[in-house]
């Protein structure tokens, strides 16, 4: 399994903008692989607001499929010229290979 999460840090009062866009449903939601979408406020946060998206993948073969994919490409072609909105104060992306799950209740 592989994990992406994209943490973006914004201004006071805009956390609620970033989860709208990150909660939406898009061409990313019919790709074959792709487990859930998760997304998460930072409830220590207090000069300003994180949000967290977890993106998780069954395989990393799955989520380069969706790198390379017609809409996802054409995503980042019409984002080109727009600059950040003002109130993203940092973005920052990583990815986890998941080594280990454990469900609880057992």
């Amino acid at each position: 399994m592989l994990v992406q999460t994209r943490t973006i840090t914004v201004q006071k009062g805009y956390a609620d903008k970033v989860i709208e866009r990150f909660s939406e449903r898009g061409p990313i939601d019919g790709m074959p692989g792709l487990l859930d979408v998760s997304v998460m406020i930072n409830k220590r946060s207090k000069e300003q607001e994180e949000v967290v998206a977890m993106i998780r993948w069954e395989s990393e073969e799955a989520w380069k499929n969706w790198e390379k994919s017609p809409d996802h490409m054409q995503g980042h072609r019409n984002k080109k010229d727009q600059s950040q909105p003002e109130y993203v104060i940092d973005t920052t992306v990583n990815m986890y290979e998941v080594k280990t799950v454990r469900k609880g209740g057992q």
